[in-house]
């Protein structure tokens, strides 16, 4: 799956502890032009739609082959994106700026996973 379902997004929601979430990407690139696709989806949201929705890439990857898993999960990328709250993530998708550019993204990938992480408190 690729894009983003509203049903998902108010699950999100619904399931919200409050605080911020830190969004998990995995990715799998079209091999026709789908890593400068993606590209190209990074650089047209660029700065101002980050900033407006306290938006940080916490990691940026090249994946490796994975040590332990199953068969069909190889994965070209892996993204950490750190979002103040879930409600900031839903406002940043539902923008009209970043839905211009979002094409970029279908485009780019055969498959993904975006999985909201929450912070837990390591022991001291």
């Amino acid at each position: 799956m690729i894009e983003i379902d509203e049903h998902a997004v108010d699950a999100l929601l619904t399931e919200d502890p409050g605080g911020p979430v830190v969004m998990l990407n995995l990715l799998r690139f079209r091999p026709d032009g789908g890593r400068e696709s993606y590209q190209r989806y990074a650089e047209a949201l660029g700065p101002a739609v980050n900033a407006r929705y306290g938006v940080r890439v916490e990691y940026l990857g090249d994946a490796g082959r994975a040590l332990v898993a199953e068969d069909g999960q190889a994965w070209d990328m892996v993204v950490l994106v750190r979002y103040p709250s879930r409600q900031a993530f839903a406002d940043m998708i539902g923008d009209p700026e970043y839905q211009a550019v979002s094409h970029f993204r279908s485009e780019a990938l055969v498959e993904s996973v975006l999985q909201p992480t929450t912070p837990v408190a390591l022991p001291a």
